[in-house]
C-alpha cells in the first residue's frame, strides 16, 4: 500500500509524503527563521515538532539542531541523521499515525498555510562552486566560441570543470536581479564598451547542497561522496555573457556571474531521489581511478525553464531538460573538489553548470537558444535574444513517480534596471 498522508495533498503537488524537502521561512509573527518541510500546501515547523519531543531517535531525541535559523548543524550529522528525521516525520504524516493527526490543537501550531510564509535562504553557504558538467552545452559554447572543428578541449573529457563562485550573492527564489554594469568588447580601436549589460542570460542549473565536509587535506572517496550530499536545489546563474566574454580570458568568470545566483527555497533530499536514479552516460575515455565510480548514476529530473516578459501576462517555455543529461555525476563532481585537499564544509553549494540536452528545445540558456544572439527567440508575440529589464525567469523542476510527485517547486527571479 502506497505512503499516504493524513495531510490533503492535491495530485499534482510536488510536495507529497514521498517528497518532504527541507527550508527556512518565516511568517508574519516571528522575526527569526525556524525550519520546516513541505507538505501538500502547508509547511511543517520542525521546532514545534521537535519541542514536543517527537523526534525522539537516538541521533535526534534532545538535539536542537531543528531549533536553529538554518539547516547547517541538521546538515553535518550525516546520512543516519537525516533517515532517522525522514523516517520519524513520514510517520507523525502518515495517514495512520494518530499523534498529530488527532490532535487538532498541535496541528494548527505545526502545519502552517504555505500562503502565509516567507521562504529564507534554507542554509549558510560558506562557498559556492560552480561546474561546466554538460557535454552538450559545453560543444554549444564551444562551436559559438571556438568553432565546430574542435569545440570542447580534451581536458573537459577527464575532470568536471569548475570555478569558485560568489557565495555572497546567492539569493533566495523570488528575488530581483539587478541587471550588473561592467566592461564589454570595445568596438575597433575604441576603449571598452562600460555600462549596463547587454546580453543578460539564465543558465539551467541545479545545486547540490553539501552535508558533512572534510578535513583540510584529506579527500571524499567517490564512492562514499553520496553520503556528503544532504540534496539537491533548482539553480539559476545569471550571466552576462558581454562581460563574462571580455574578462574571462585567460582566468575565467567573475564579474559577468557574481551579481546574482538564484536557488529555488526546498532542498530536495537524495532519498527521496532515489526512485528516479538512472544510469549516467558513457564516459569515453574511461575516468581516472579516483573518478571511477561501481555504481555511475544521474537522476531523472525533468527540468523547464518559462520566460514571462516584462509587461505581459503570461509566460513561455523556452526549455525542456532533465538532469540525467550530466555527463559528470554530482557525486564525481563533489570528490573532484576534495582530491587536492580542498576541505568542503556543510551547506557548501556546488552547482552543475548549465543543463543542456541534445534537442533543440532542451537547451539550458539563451546564450545556445538564440546562438549568441544570432537568431531572435519567439516569446507570444513578442521576440528575445537576451533578457530585457522587467522579464522574469521561471525554473520548475519534477520527477513523476507512480501516482505521485517528487518536486521541487519554483525557482523564479525577475530582471530590474541597474541601482544608481
Amino acid at each position: 500500500m502506497a505512503l499516504k498522508s493524513f495531510t490533503h495533498v492535491h495530485p499534482d503537488s510536488h510536495f507529497p509524503i514521498q517528497n518532504l524537502p527541507y527550508g527556512a521561512f518565516k511568517t508574519h509573527s516571528t522575526t527569526l527563521p525556524r525550519l520546516g518541510v513541505a507538505i501538500g500546501d502547508y509547511v511543517l515547523d520542525l521546532s514545534e515538532i521537535a519541542k514536543s519531543g517527537l523526534f525522539n531517535s537516538p541521533l535526534l531525541a534532545g538535539s536542537d539542531c531543528f531549533l536553529q535559523p538554518t539547516l547547517n548543524k541538521f546538515l553535518a550529522m550525516g546520512r543516519p541523521a537525516w533517515k532517522e528525521a525522514r523516517d520519524t516525520l513520514q510517520k507523525l504524516l502518515s495517514s495512520t499515525e494518530p499523534a498529530l493527526r488527532d490532535n487538532m490543537e498541535f496541528r494548527q501550531k505545526a502545519l502552517v498555510p504555505m500562503s502565509e510564509v516567507e521562504m529564507v535562504l534554507p542554509m549558510e553557504i560558506g562557498d559556492y562552486t560552480d561546474f561546466f558538467s554538460s557535454m552538450h552545452h559545453a560543444k554549444n559554447c564551444g562551436t559559438i566560441f571556438v568553432g565546430p572543428k574542435n569545440p570542447i578541449a580534451p581536458n573537459w573529457f577527464r575532470l568536471p570543470i569548475a570555478y569558485h563562485g560568489r557565495a555572497s550573492s546567492v539569493v533566495i527564489s523570488g528575488t530581483d536581479i539587478i541587471r550588473p554594469r561592467g566592461q564589454g568588447h570595445p568596438t575597433g580601436n575604441s576603449t571598452p564598451y562600460f555600462g549596463p549589460s547587454l546580453k543578460l542570460d539564465f543558465e539551467l542549473e541545479m545545486g547540490t547542497v553539501v552535508g558533512p565536509g572534510n578535513e583540510l587535506g584529506k579527500t571524499i572517496d567517490v564512492n562514499e561522496a553520496a553520503d556528503h550530499i544532504f540534496g539537491v536545489v533548482l539553480m539559476n546563474d545569471w550571466s552576462a555573457r558581454d562581460i563574462q566574454a571580455w574578462e574571462y580570458v585567460p582566468l575565467g568568470p567573475f564579474l559577468g556571474k557574481s551579481f546574482g545566483t538564484t536557488i529555488s527555497p526546498w532542498i530536495v533530499t537524495l532519498d527521496a531521489l532515489q526512485p528516479f536514479a538512472c544510469d549516467a552516460p558513457k564516459q569515453d575515455p574511461p575516468p581516472l581511478p579516483y573518478l571511477a565510480e561501481k555504481t555511475s548514476k544521474n537522476y531523472d529530473i525533468a527540468l523547464e525553464v518559462q520566460i514571462k516578459p516584462s509587461g505581459q501576462k503570461d509566460s513561455s517555455v523556452v526549455t525542456r531538460s532533465n538532469l540525467k543529461n550530466l555527463y559528470w555525476t554530482l557525486t564525481q563532481q563533489l570528490a573532484h573538489h576534495t582530491i587536492n585537499g580542498c576541505n568542503l564544509r556543510p551547506g557548501d553549494l556546488l552547482g552543475t553548470g548549465t543543463i543542456s540536452g541534445p534537442e533543440p528545445d532542451s537547451l539550458g540558456c539563451l546564450l545556445e537558444l538564440t546562438w549568441n544572439g544570432q537568431k531572435a527567440l519567439s516569446l507570444n508575440g513578442t521576440t528575445r535574444k537576451f533578457l530585457e529589464d522587467g522579464d522574469e525567469v521561471i525554473f520548475t523542476g519534477c520527477c513523476k513517480g507512480d501516482g505521485y510527485n517528487v518536486g521541487f517547486g519554483t525557482c523564479t527571479g525577475k530582471v530590474v534596471p541597474p541601482r544608481d
